[in-house]
């Protein structure tokens, strides 16, 4: 008996549709997840909360997508990323409408875990399609794409929404994100599958102890840790700057126009979009030197963070300007995590994987959101000056000392166990 098969240029371009589809529903988690950032001044407003009340928004959010990482994870091994997909977006959407209605303070949070929640299925469920779909050497480039391609989703956020917010107002404007989310949900429906077979998938671990010894082995992989400290150490800078501190920081303490602000947040959403690319082809063609490369972009935003802060009176806007480059180049190089998650993890782990790497930058994340709120409030009950700016985001350092130590331990880890399994290391980290 003859099998068909589908020509190889037949497969390929179906990848590129259903892979197209997905970063599409990743774009627009990423509109959701930013969609606070941007508003949070008019946010507090509409609420009557203080800095730290604001931030329990956000932490909400944040705290839910960290705590269903590996959970999620789990899920994708054993379901597959069209389901996850499915779920998460219908869960952003009902968040969305949630929050475009809501009056009170605790809805509001509902509704914000609700888009954490949706959010924590979609990012890794698409990296898992990339590895299914795509050989292994177009991994990193394919992984950055995905990357930097969904910070579009900030870009609708930053000037499109804002300016939405203030034409219309909170409920038509949170409506149309709604009916944003609700399109690419549509097209997932339409367009996702598992893999170039379609077939579900299969091999997952199916009883609890099959489940607690998956995860067991990724964890025991110095690589999985790796990962994740790479992520923890590269990405909460950036993220918080764009997901809620950035915008009051620029306009409270910096003085700045509403609309400055936000274009600044959009040049380092371009930014992004430039540089991923960059860093792909680095990852590829030097393998050995990743973590060299983490360290390297870790020691630049720490080191223009301390002019900023240290500058006297208000930063002029070419400091500001190189801010937020510096910060552009963190999104990027947290996804070096996954390329980690990827090289130490067999296929049937890549779910579970992914998601304990992206635990890493979303928990650095949840406690300096958390520690600004407080530190802005205890210098400033009123309102928020440059001072009080500065002082709360000194405690960055405090995690990037963290996360660099942890770093430094996991790639020498991860080096040691490759080389005693073979004898020429064949990933390196």
């Amino acid at each position: 008996m003859r099998v068909l098969t589908a020509p190889v240029g037949s497969r390929r371009s179906a990848g590129g549709l259903v892979w197209g589809v997905a970063v599409a529903a990743y774009v627009a988690a990423i509109f959701h997840r930013s969609s606070l950032g941007v508003t949070g001044v008019d946010a507090a407003h509409r609420f009557g909360v203080n800095a730290s009340a604001l931030a329990t928004f956000s932490v909400a959010q944040l705290a839910v997508y960290a705590a269903m990482q590996v959970p999620v994870g789990v899920l994708l091994d054993r379901f597959g990323s069209r389901r996850l997909l499915i779920v998460g977006g219908a869960l952003m959407v009902t968040g969305q409408l949630c929050f475009a209605l809501a009056s009170d303070v605790p809805l509001a949070i509902a509704a914000r875990v609700l888009i954490g929640l949706g959010d924590a299925m979609t990012f890794i469920s698409v990296l898992r399609i990339v590895a299914l779909w795509f050989p292994g050497r177009r991994y990193p480039m394919m992984t950055q794409l995905t990357g930097i391609l969904g910070q579009l989703g900030a870009l609708l956020s930053a000037v499109p929404l804002v300016a939405l917010l203030h034409r219309v107002g909170w409920t038509p404007a949170f409506l149309t994100a709604a009916a944003v989310g609700a399109t690419a949900l549509l097209m997932v429906v339409v367009a996702v599958r598992d893999t170039p077979h379609g077939e579900a998938p299969a091999g997952a671990a199916s009883t609890l102890a099959d489940i607690r010894r998956e995860l067991a082995a990724t964890w025991a992989q110095p690589g999985t840790r790796l990962g994740l400290w790479t992520h923890f150490v590269t990405q909460f800078s950036g993220a918080v700057f764009a997901l809620l501190w950035g915008y009051p920081f620029l306009v409270q303490g910096q003085g700045l126009t509403p609309t400055t602000a936000a274009s600044l947040l959009t040049l380092m959403t371009v930014a992004m979009l430039l540089t991923g690319p960059v860093i792909a082809h680095f990852c590829a063609r030097h393998p050995f030197h990743r973590s060299v490369l983490v360290f390297a972009i870790t020691g630049a935003t720490a080191v223009v963070w301390a002019v900023v802060l240290a500058w006297p009176g208000r930063a002029p806007g070419w400091l500001l300007v190189t801010l937020v480059l510096v910060l552009a180049v963190n999104g990027p190089a947290s996804l070096i995590g996954f390329d980690y998650a990827r090289s130490f993890n067999p296929v049937n782990r890549i779910g579970s994987a992914t998601g304990v790497v992206n635990v890493g930058g979303f928990v650095a994340s949840i406690v300096l959101v958390l520690a600004v709120g407080v530190v802005l409030d205890l210098a400033t009950p009123a309102a928020p000056d440059l001072t009080a700016f500065r002082w709360a985001f000194a405690v960055q350092y405090v995690l990037w000392a963290l996360g660099a130590v942890q770093v430094l331990r996991y790639r020498n880890a991860a080096r040691r166990e490759v080389a005693a399994r073979t004898p020429v290391a064949a990933t390196p980290a």
